[in-house]
């Protein structure tokens, strides 16, 4: 039967369709039977295309949606999409004709409950933290009086009023509001914006710059305040350089933001009394430290009186002092005129006894002692002459007897000097050989007296110059004449 022609075979009742034709049929059967639809899962391949629309799969336990979010919806989308993340995606159901598949157009995302959102922060927390961004070195300690103070949170509401009122209550103090959505889409966004902005301000500026931070909000659900839990808000509080004080929600809920601010506030009210002391408790500090310091200066005069009695009472009595060497110069004074007259009466005194000899006497003793030199001298002239008379016969005798004995005694010296010089050790010397002696000088006459390490005194005809032995067995003694050159040798005869 197959091999009959198509003109001969029977007719059939199946229509017959194009391929757009059944593509169209089953993306409007699709979009008909389910419409919109709320679908969780968990995100995964996830791409972001340059085209701005964002592609990913959303999967459970034993199957796979393929999704799609178009660049139109995702400013809106509710949330960021990360991989491993559950999810529940609103949307319609439709077809991709092209690969003949069917995926999720994807209008809205949210977090699949509250463990979806804490396993996200503390996925988030952890990266972070392993980042550094938490680190307590990076913290700056809060200004004690600051003149601005800088504040994020939202214009409506009873936070602002609560810092308002705080502030001014304490201490009042310049506010320096950024007003900002504190929740929704692209909450997050405007609120990492506002703390960069401030911390842009510059010193001195037409806008004041603020001393210190704070980033408020009321309190919430987990989702309400997820905006400070966002990386772009974390990141721009461990970048601020102003001391940043968070501030949100009650005692009991925690961010991201607070590990990252250097100070964390349970309420709003407890961030503005963090900001700024009270001024009641300054004054009061102030009058209690000026106090102890009246005390302090008190206290410290009257020890200096106390010590200066006690030194004035050890010192002299410089009036009476005086009075004393007053009455010692007019004692003394009294004293030497009586002496000059007592002086003069003793010496005349000790002059009385004495007796002056008359000058006959004197003369006597001078000529006594006069011809007692003559005697000397006539005594020493009669010696010299004697002397002078054996001089003059010893020169009348001959000499020659004299010279000619003088000639033999000196040849026979000279002859003895020649021998005495010939077995002197010093001309040995003199032709090259050297005489050792030890370190008690005594001398070295063989070479197995000397031990390595040895110091010698090596003697030679000019001085003595000292060395070492280095050691070593004795080496026989050797001609140390250089040996001669050898021979060229000679040509022999040709015949």
């Amino acid at each position: 039967m197959d091999s009959l022609p198509r003109e001969s075979q029977p007719p059939t009742t199946t229509p017959e369709y194009t391929v757009s034709e059944i593509a169209g049929a089953i993306r409007r059967t699709l979009e008909g039977a389910f419409g919109r639809v709320r679908v969780r899962g968990e995100v995964t391949e996830l791409k972001r295309y340059p085209s701005g629309h964002l592609y990913l799969s959303l999967k459970d336990a034993s199957a796979k949606l393929e999704a799609v979010v178009w660049k139109t919806r995702v400013p809106s989308l509710g949330l960021t999409p990360e991989n491993g993340v559950e999810v529940i995606a609103t949307g319609r159901v439709s077809t991709y004709p092209d690969r003949s598949r069917y995926q999720l157009v994807i209008e809205r995302l949210e977090y699949a409950g509250t463990g979806a959102l804490l396993a996200r922060i503390e996925k988030l927390r952890q990266r972070l933290l392993a980042e550094g961004l938490f680190d307590e070195a990076r913290k700056v300690p809060l200004p004690r009086l600051p003149e601005v103070i800088g504040v994020v949170t939202s214009p409506q509401g009873a936070v602002i009023q609560d810092i308002r009122t705080t502030i001014a209550r304490r201490f009042p103090r310049r506010i320096l509001l950024w007003p900002v959505a504190v929740q929704g889409n692209g909450a997050a966004e405007r609120i990492a914006a506002a703390i960069r902005g401030m911390d842009a301000l510059p010193a001195g500026g037409p806008i004041p710059r603020p001393d210190v931070l704070i980033v408020a909000r009321g309190g919430g659900s987990l989702e309400d305040l997820m905006a400070f839990n966002e990386e772009v808000v974390v990141r721009a509080a461990a970048a601020c350089s102003i001391p940043l004080i968070s501030a949100v929600g009650h005692e009991t809920d925690t961010t991201l933001l607070d590990f990252a601010a250097d100070r964390r506030a349970p309420t709003p009210t407890a961030a503005a009394e963090m900001a700024v002391p009270a001024r009641a408790e300054l004054l009061a500090d102030l009058a209690h430290t000026a106090a102890r310091l009246q005390q302090a200066a008190a206290h410290a005069l009257n020890g200096a009186r106390l010590r200066l009695l006690a030194v004035e009472r050890r010192l002299p009595d410089i009036p009476g002092r005086v009075q004393q060497a007053r009455q010692r110069l007019d004692d003394r004074a009294e004293r030497l005129a009586r002496a000059v007259a007592a002086l003069l009466r003793a010496r005349r005194e000790a002059l009385a006894p004495l007796r002056v000899p008359h000058p006959r006497e004197a003369i006597a003793a001078r000529r006594a002692a006069l011809g007692l030199l003559g005697a000397r001298l006539e005594a020493a002239w009669r010696r010299r002459h004697e002397a002078w008379r054996c001089e003059r016969v010893l020169i009348r005798l001959s000499d020659a007897p004299l010279r000619a004995l003088i000639r033999e005694k000196r040849a026979a010296l000279e002859g003895l000097a020649a021998r005495l010089e010939g077995a002197s050790y010093q001309s040995v010397l003199a032709r090259g050989f050297v005489l050792v002696r030890g370190e008690a000088g005594e001398a070295v006459t063989r070479a197995a007296q000397v031990t390595a390490g040895q110091r010698l005194a090596l003697g030679f005809a000019d001085g003595t110059v000292d060395a070492t032995a280095t050691g070593g067995a004795p080496r026989p003694l050797r001609d140390r004449r250089p040996s001669p050159a050898p021979r060229e040798p000679r040509q022999g005869a040709l015949l």
